[in-house]
């Protein structure tokens, strides 16, 4: 009797046992960092019939190192980890070479060692992790940034779940694409801040050579932010200009999401500009159809009709409060930058405060956020009442006034601050509790504030930045 059940074909014993012997070699080096001589031959002779170079066994060798040698694995190692449609119908042996690939990436992003870290060796990991993004289907430091989860997490080429992205088999997990991708940016961001804490930041700033290979990223503004104050000369101004270009990168991508929706209603009281950019072409033709000559087909136009362009906007109070605190970098450089682009709303009045145990106003440099930033200490305790004795006076207009307060709320006297928060609240005021405006959107807040601002009526945001954007325009259309 012929059996007409359909199974996966088995792979055969040489391709599987050599596909295993790089992924054992793989978890050998990454949990114990001791060379297995026995795996580590085997190996070696898996990649050399492979006909790939035997540098991708090497840990000193970077990604890009092979790449420029070898340029014709370039292609390969784009969109390596996303499955494709015919997954199982590919060539098993090219399953092999697959896995010698990937364990490179791997190992070259997630075996960082331990002592000080030169900047060329940030510099490397850096380049690895592009490599393991591109791998993953996303563009190099789409991950690292929390800028999105990439082609990968939504719409890449084989983005359907249950396959698994690394070609693993048999014996190995096979997690969604679009699970792993959202999961493996933050970690990516822990391991980068953890080289960067390892650097002799201050001698490399003070290199032009080696500083103008850094990459700006959120830990390493938060390094160049608590050490400014012990920069001067080249090192300080080298300092201030990776400070400003990722200022810049961030101010634009922020920038698009709050010009995505316009403030205010359209204001029909005042007449609209009798400018060709404001013609309302069909609503012209539509109102002078009478004037229609069949005969020259010709439409004469008695009115011309326009579009009201100018919006309505109450003066608003926008005051925004920001825990500087060592846990709370990313929010602070985030809401930083938010602040300067509200600022530069028609009728929106921006204040700015920052505070650990002690509390700035920030309000005469809310316009130039890299200024802003400079003034800043991170670090320290957390003391918001301090703060609040700088925010309750500010608000002169309750209706018309949003208080934006971003903090993981550990505080020092947590009673009387949230009384004070409950009073905003009470007054009329809007009264908006962030515990996290981070790219990526990760960050905690302490459970007795969040129970008592969701009695309250104001729950925490917590989340991706655009999350406080769309709040924030919501007040103030």
């Amino acid at each position: 009797m012929t059996d007409h059940t359909t199974e996966e074909p088995a792979l055969p014993d040489a391709d599987e046992n050599r596909r295993q012997v790089l992924y054992w070699r793989l978890l050998a080096r990454l949990f114990d960092h001791e060379e297995q001589a026995t795996l580590e031959s085997a190996s070696l002779a898996v990649v050399e019939d492979l006909g790939l170079p035997p540098a991708l066994l090497d840990p000193q060798a970077s990604v890009d190192a092979i790449v420029q040698r070898h340029p014709e694995l370039a292609a390969e190692f784009d969109g390596l980890m996303v499955p494709e449609p015919d997954e199982d119908d590919r060539d098993r042996a090219a399953e092999v070479r697959r896995a010698a690939l990937v364990s490179k990436v791997l190992l070259n992003v997630f075996t960082t060692g331990s002592g000080t870290v030169t900047a060329g060796q940030l510099a490397r990991w850096q380049s690895d992790a592009g490599w393991l993004e591109r791998a993953l289907g996303c563009k190099p430091g789409e991950l690292r940034g929390g800028r999105g989860a990439g082609r990968g997490a939504g719409g890449g080429r084989g983005a359907g779940g249950g396959v698994s992205p690394t070609g693993t088999g048999a014996g190995f997990p096979t997690p969604d694409l679009g699970t792993l991708i959202p999961a493996i940016g933050p970690e990516l961001g822990a391991l980068e801040a953890d080289l960067v804490k390892r650097m002799h930041l201050r001698e490399v700033l003070a290199d032009p050579q080696l500083a103008a290979q850094l990459t700006p990223s959120m830990s390493l503004i938060e390094q160049l932010l608590r050490d400014k104050n012990n920069l001067s000369g080249v090192a300080l101004a080298n300092a201030k200009a990776l400070i400003r270009r990722f200022v810049d990168e961030v101010a634009e991508v922020l920038r698009t999401q709050v010009e995505k929706a316009s403030v205010g209603t359209l204001d029909r009281s005042i007449p609209p500009k009798r400018v060709f950019r404001n013609l309302d072409v069909d609503r012209t033709i539509w109102k002078n159809l009478t004037n229609w000559d069949p005969e020259e087909e010709r439409l004469y136009v008695d009115r011309l009709y326009y579009r009201h362009t100018v919006r309505k906007t109450t003066p608003q109070r926008l005051i925004v409060v920001v825990d500087q605190s060592g846990s709370m970098v990313d929010s602070m450089v985030n809401c930083t930058i938010l602040a300067s682009i509200f600022a530069g709303l028609p009728k929106v009045d921006v204040h700015l405060i920052a505070y650990d145990t002690q509390a700035l106003d920030l309000t005469p440099w809310v316009n130039d956020p890299f200024e802003t930033l400079l003034r800043t200490n991170l670090g320290g305790g957390t003391d918001g009442t301090v703060a609040m004795a700088l925010a309750q006076p500010k608000i002169a207009e309750p209706r018309n006034t949003v208080v934006v307060w971003i903090s993981d709320f550990y505080e020092w006297r947590s009673e009387p601050l949230f009384e004070s928060m409950a009073a905003i609240h009470r007054s009329g005021a809007k009264f908006i509790p962030v515990g996290s405006v981070t790219s990526s959107g990760r960050g905690s807040v302490n459970p007795w504030f969040r129970d008592r601002f969701k009695d309250l009526g104001t729950p925490v945001i917590s989340g991706h930045i655009r999350k406080l954007v769309h709040e924030l325009k919501t007040f103030l259309a």
